[in-house]
C-alpha cells in the first residue's frame, strides 16, 4: 500500500489519506524533537481537540538540506517568533525540512500563532524555504502529507477535517505561488476565501 502511495505521489501529485494510513503515517516520520533542536523553554495553551482545519505554510526564508543546518533554522526562527513578534514560541506545530525530517514546533495540542482567525481551531505545518518559483523537494512533500495522515490516524484532526493554504485565511502570498498550486490538488483540499478571512494580514 505504501508502494502505491508513492506511485499515486509521483505520478498526479494528490493522495488519499486512507492509502498512506494503511501503513501508519505516523511510524513513517522522523521527529526531530524540540530538545534535539535545542527549543527555548515556553508555556503553552493547551489546544481544544480535534481540530478541523489543517494550514500549510512556508517559512518563505531560507532552505535546509541537513539536520545541521534544519536546526539552526528552526532556533532562528524561534528567536524571531519569540523575541521580535511576540508568539511566545515558535509559531507553527510543525516544521518540515528539506532533509525530510519534521520539526517539532508547538507540537500536536498546544495553541499556535500562525493563521490569523484560525489559530485554535486549526494545527499548522510549515515548509522550510520560499515556494513562489519552485516547488518544495519530494522528501518534504511526503513528510507533509504524511503528517496531515498522522494527524488524522492519532486524531487530531476531526474525520470532516479540510486542508487549506495560508492565503485561504489571510491575504498572504504564503505559502508560494507554485506550492499553493499544488496543494489546490491535494485529498481534503477546500479554497478559500474562507468564512473568517482576514484581510490585511496582521
Amino acid at each position: 500500500m505504501l508502494f502505491q502511495y508513492f506511485i499515486l505521489f509521483c505520478f498526479c501529485s494528490t493522495f488519499a489519506v486512507e492509502q498512506i494510513l494503511a501503513s501508519s503515517a505516523c511510524e513513517s516520520i522522523h521527529f526531530v524533537s524540540r530538545k534535539e533542536w535545542g527549543a527555548l523553554p515556553s508555556n503553552l495553551t493547551e489546544m481544544k481537540l480535534p481540530v478541523h482545519h489543517v494550514f500549510i505554510h512556508h517559512t518563505a526564508e531560507e532552505e535546509c538540506f541537513n539536520m545541521s543546518d534544519c536546526k539552526r533554522l528552526v532556533k532562528e526562527m524561534q528567536v524571531f517568533h519569540n523575541v521580535t513578534r511576540h508568539f511566545g514560541d515558535i509559531g507553527y506545530n510543525f516544521i518540515i525540512g528539506g532533509d525530510g525530517n519534521v520539526y517539532v514546533g508547538r507540537g500536536w495540542d498546544k495553541n499556535g500563532r500562525h493563521t490569523s482567525g484560525m489559530n485554535e481551531r486549526s494545527v499548522a505545518f510549515s515548509l522550510m524555504g520560499n515556494f513562489m518559483k519552485h516547488l518544495p523537494g519530494e522528501k518534504m512533500l511526503n513528510a507533509t502529507k504524511n503528517l496531515i495522515a498522522c494527524a488524522f490516524e492519532k486524531k487530531i484532526v476531526a474525520d470532516d477535517f479540510q486542508v487549506h493554504g495560508h492565503r485561504d485565511q489571510v491575504c498572504t502570498d504564503c505559502p508560494g505561488d507554485l506550492f499553493y498550486n499544488l496543494i489546490r490538488k491535494w485529498d481534503r483540499y477546500v479554497a478559500g476565501p474562507l468564512p473568517t478571512y482576514t484581510c490585511p494580514y496582521p
